[in-house]
């Protein structure tokens, strides 16, 4: 089960955050705590959260505050020189930018990403049992994507709003994408 945190200032904005840490608006506290009836106060083997305070809050809120595990390799991609900017802002300074391609100038390239995302995957995967990972959009797009065996810039393709879920499984042997934008 992933969860993307609850709405903050900066999300609802559309601005970049990653380590700016941001509190949830209240309309993002709202969301969290509905999010305990979505999660059915379902028993995970691990439930794993990122440092920052808008996904601990949410973990919090969603009622797993008390059994969760803070872990750095659940932070948001690092933006670098763009935290706080939205895209049409780091679009006035390069035209093509991709988030996806290209990265961020002093933060993380996709690879690095994907390489934290993999770390995820294989530790989720050893959790005996089913397990949640409370944290942010960009990351839990990039461990979706790699879940499904793509490359981390296919995160692209799952967007994920904020207080919302996915829930990765199999159909058989095979990884799948069971539900999404929950």
């Amino acid at each position: 089960m992933l969860v993307r945190h609850g709405e903050t200032e900066w999300s609802a904005s559309g601005r970049h955050t990653s380590r700016t840490d941001l509190p949830l608006t209240e309309q993002g506290r709202e969301r969290a705590r509905r999010l305990a009836g979505a999660l059915g106060g379902g028993r995970f083997a691990a439930v794993f959260c990122s440092p920052l305070l808008r996904a601990r809050e949410t973990c919090e809120l969603a009622g797993f505050g008390e059994v969760a595990v803070t872990w750095d390799d659940l932070h948001e991609w690092d933006y670098g020189e763009y935290e706080g900017l939205t895209t049409p802002e780091i679009r006035e300074r390069d035209p093509n930018w991709s988030l996806w391609l290209d990265g961020c100038p002093g933060g993380e390239t996709p690879e690095q990403v994907g390489a934290r995302a993999d770390r995820v995957l294989q530790r989720l995967r050893g959790a005996g049992g089913d397990a949640a990972a409370f944290a942010h959009g960009h990351i839990l797009r990039v461990v979706t994507a790699r879940w499904l065996a793509m490359e981390a810039a296919a995160g692209a393709r799952f967007a994920l709003a904020a207080g919302s879920t996915g829930v990765l499984g199999f159909e058989r042997e095979t990884e799948v994408l069971s539900r999404w934008n929950a």
